[in-house]
């Protein structure tokens, strides 16, 4: 599975699974960077069919609906689609 780093502000583990064809998905890796905020990213629509399917999986575990993007931090906090405040609040201190 290819999960590309963005460098910036280490606010923890920031893991964000989109969709490159996804605007509210591109909204939140601009926030992020305005933010400065490091964390790691996957397309998950331009993986391979098995690293698709286990990737979805583990999206399902914090997110059934498995709707882009979502965003799990720390492996504690996840939050779904375009939350510009809460991830102002959860990253942005």
């Amino acid at each position: 599975m290819e999960i590309k780093h963005i460098d910036g502000k280490n606010k923890g583990k920031v893991m964000l699974y989109t969709l490159s064809t996804c605007i509210w998905c591109r909204k939140v890796k601009d926030l992020l960077g305005q933010l400065g905020v490091e964390y790691s990213y996957v397309d998950v629509d331009l993986l391979g069919e098995s690293e698709k399917s286990k990737t979805v999986d583990t999206i399902k575990k914090w997110n059934p609906s498995c709707s882009f993007p979502t965003m799990v931090i720390n492996e504690k906090k996840c939050i779904v689609g375009f939350a510009e405040d809460e991830i102002k609040t959860e990253l942005g201190k």
